[in-house]
């Protein structure tokens, strides 16, 4: 399958234009910075890219670099900035509270607190009502494990192989990827299950996910059944037969997985799944740290592309538009097992927090990000899938909405990961050409592309010419 292929384009993608001015950098020269990094920074925070990027402002889906440099931002601060860089809006609003009040913590009423929490839950189906703010994804994930335990007296929790839900001593029992391991004892009474990946795992075909862009492997599913998912599901059935006891406190999941790629299950895994674990006296935990907040376009939430309510729904980056942020909704009963004894947090709702938040919302609705999400991530889906049609290297395009993701493999056939070298010489690539995208997978072999959900079709057209041209010339290395 593999092509000769000619010389590479001569002239660049034409970026789109934007009319917004950056201030002129004045903090200290690049180089001072790195020695900064180097000597007073965790070497565990690891950067992007050979030569680092360093970045001085952003507006909307817009970021600017210390020489003025103009990049697309096709991953969102690790999909976090929702409505936009420094959204007007949420600005606003942010600098008239700031001038107001910061800080009571929750041992006093404040008014944005309750105007947040009724704005909040509002969008939440019943009887998820009752809201814990908090100040992380991992933070939040951390306390629904905390308050699955507490509520059901039981103690075993299972994820997903490929499952990203914190990286706290907590959390780290939940999260699957071996990447974020450390060697050190985390996980006591929390069970992974086969991730049921029509892509990568041994089952899949050509109808299984919700997504306008389906895998490349063949099935003879009759319409309404699906194979895959009722291989997965026995998978999921013998590790509650094999690895749990015969009561269970939860089980969590990514509507979509995150830091794994952007990976989708077959579209009826998740309903059966709680089914089965509500059978256990466990509850069913939605992780919307990142499908939340209409990034999938045709929901509001993630969870209910697979047309399940939860019984706690965690939520964080979106939520804040990068400001840090988070939140635990649940019912008024799993709230009440919390209650029992005295359970605190310094920063967790904050008057400024709630502020931001709240205008937030505002601007997903009043600027139609939600619809935009599915009109825009649909147009991109299908764009990408023409690279897959292409290029033997593109090996999958999957997700929906603005939750999107391109693995790369040596072949479609073997759908092996791509060598770590190649696949950094393409994103090197792009970043040259003026978009930035995301890594993930357990082998970081895909592109994860999360936009703040302000996003166009003119940048989404500009964003799959330089991924074509990066594509072409590595193809034309490999030659």
């Amino acid at each position: 399958r593999q092509q000769k292929w000619k010389s590479s384009v001569s002239t660049r993608a034409k970026m789109p234009p934007c009319d917004f001015v950056p201030e002129k950098y004045e903090s200290y020269p690049y180089e001072h910075m790195q020695k900064i990094r180097e000597q007073n920074i965790s070497p565990s925070l690891r950067m992007y890219y050979k030569k680092p990027l360093l970045l001085h402002q952003g507006h909307m889906q817009w970021l600017f670099d210390y020489e003025g440099q103009r990049y697309l931002d096709l991953f969102a601060g690790i999909v976090t900035v929702s409505v936009g860089h420094c959204h007007p809006k949420v600005t606003i609003a942010t600098q008239k509270q700031l001038a107001r009040l910061w800080h009571t913590t929750n041992i006093y009423m404040h008014p944005s607190i309750q105007e947040y929490a009724e704005k909040l839950t509002s969008l939440l189906p019943d009887p998820l009502k009752v809201v814990y703010l908090t100040n992380s994804g991992s933070e939040a994930n951390d306390l629904a494990m905390f308050m699955a335990r507490l509520y059901t007296r039981n103690f075993d929790i299972i994820s997903f192989r490929g499952a990203y839900h914190g990286g706290s001593p907590y959390t780290l029992g939940l999260t699957s990827i071996g990447l974020y391991k450390h060697g050190l004892a985390n996980g006591f009474g929390c069970s992974t299950t086969m991730l049921p990946d029509v892509f990568r795992g041994p089952w899949g075909g050509s109808h299984c996910r919700d997504s306008p862009v389906q895998t490349v492997r063949k099935c003879s599913c009759s319409e309404g059944e699906c194979h895959a998912n009722d291989q997965y599901i026995e998978q999921f059935k013998d590790t509650l037969n094999t690895s749990v006891p015969k009561t269970i406190a939860g089980f969590i999941a990514e509507p979509i997985q995150g830091v794994n790629g952007a990976v989708q299950y077959p579209r009826s895994f998740l309903k059966e799944a709680y089914q089965l674990v509500r059978e256990r006296g466990g509850i069913c935990i939605s992780d919307e740290v990142q499908t939340g907040f209409g990034r999938t376009g045709s929901h509001f939430w993630g969870f209910q592309t697979h047309d399940v309510v939860p019984d706690i729904v965690t939520l964080a980056k979106g939520i804040g538009n990068g400001f840090p942020m988070a939140a635990v909704v649940t019912t008024k009963e799993i709230a009440s097992s919390l209650a029992q004894n005295l359970h605190f947090n310094t920063f967790g709702g904050s008057p400024l927090a709630c502020v931001v938040g709240a205008a937030v919302l505002d601007a997903i609705e009043e600027d139609g990000l939600q619809k935009n999400s599915e009109d825009v991530g649909t147009y991109m889906l299908l764009e990408l899938a023409k690279l897959r049609d292409k290029f033997e290297i593109v090996g999958d395009v999957r997700g929906k909405g603005l939750m999107i993701g391109v693995e790369m493999v040596t072949d479609k056939d073997s759908r092996h990961p791509l060598p770590a070298e190649e696949i950094n010489r393409i994103w090197e690539d792009c970043k040259d050409m003026g978009v930035l995208i995301g890594r993930g997978g357990l082998y970081s072999q895909t592109f994860r592309i999360k936009p703040p959900m302000c996003i166009t079709k003119k940048d989404v057209d500009f964003a799959v010419e330089v991924l074509h041209s990066a594509l072409q010339r590595h193809m034309e290395r490999a030659a």
